[in-house]
């Protein structure tokens, strides 16, 4: 079942969203999450569950080095990583908190944004109340997050694409289908939402693909769940890796208002 194409590794969590960051994909829509934010001079913003810092530098140069960044996130190593990468930007904070209970007082911000965070955490519906909470009145959460039961990958067998995509939205990811649920969830959080932005992300190219989805090591994963046979994920990874290759899934950024 192995293939020479395929990486069979499990990335380093922190190399993994440097490695998502630098793709053109990664590019493009944090571009467009930074457009919606619309940040102001003198502002403070947020970036909760922010990882290694990946976006702290382009938030500060938003603000035009005139208001303050605070970064939040739970893992100690990533915490340490983004206050290394920001040493030199004296307007930038990193903390150590959970974003179910953020470690800020109420209204301490104009800005927020949360990038791929909300299909891991634990409670998302708490998670937005904290956001309200620490937002200012009048402040503004831009939130991109994947649906995962739209992922459609090409494939000769239709039984295996399905089989695939429902083992990844049902078993791989604990919150799946956050990006089609985040407006309902904002709303319900005291949120306005003026703007949903959905955006298919296309891959064309396997080993790219590979990069952001880990097909091998996903497959691998259903073989030992029982959701693929043997058989079957040969068949699958065979087609991936040598035919004309297609995959796409729908990623959402959503705008909320306080």
């Amino acid at each position: 079942m192995t293939s020479t194409v395929f990486e069979t590794a499990t990335p380093d969590p922190i190399a993994y969203l440097d490695r998502v960051a630098a793709t053109d994909l990664g590019r493009s829509y944090k571009r467009r999450m930074l457009d919606e934010l619309n940040i102001r001079p003198g502002q403070t913003v947020l970036d909760l569950g922010c990882g290694p810092g990946t976006d702290l530098a382009s938030l500060a140069e938003a603000g035009t080095g005139t208001g303050t960044v605070i970064g939040v996130d739970r893992d100690p190593a990533a915490v340490e990583a983004a206050r290394e990468r920001t040493a030199d930007r004296h307007t930038v904070t990193v903390l150590l908190g959970d974003i179910h209970d953020l470690p800020l007082p109420d209204h301490a911000a104009d800005r927020a944004r949360t990038d791929r965070v909300l299909q891991h955490v634990a409670d998302p519906a708490q998670a937005l109340r904290e956001f309200h909470r620490v937002l200012r009145p009048g402040g503004r959460l831009v939130m991109g997050e994947p649906d995962w039961d739209t992922l459609a990958v090409d494939h000769p067998d239709n039984d295996l694409s399905r089989a695939y995509t429902r083992y990844v939205a049902d078993k791989v990811v604990r919150n799946a289908r956050i990006g089609r649920q985040l407006p309902r969830l904002a709303a319900d959080a005291g949120f306005a939402v003026p703007a949903v932005v959905p955006i298919t992300s296309v891959f064309r190219d396997a080993r790219e693909a590979d990069k952001i989805l880990g097909l091998e090591r996903t497959t691998q994963r259903a073989v030992a769940a029982g959701h693929l046979t043997e058989e079957g994920a040969g068949r699958w990874l065979d087609h991936l890796s040598t035919g004309p290759f297609l995959a796409a899934v729908t990623f959402y950024i959503v705008v909320a208002e306080s």
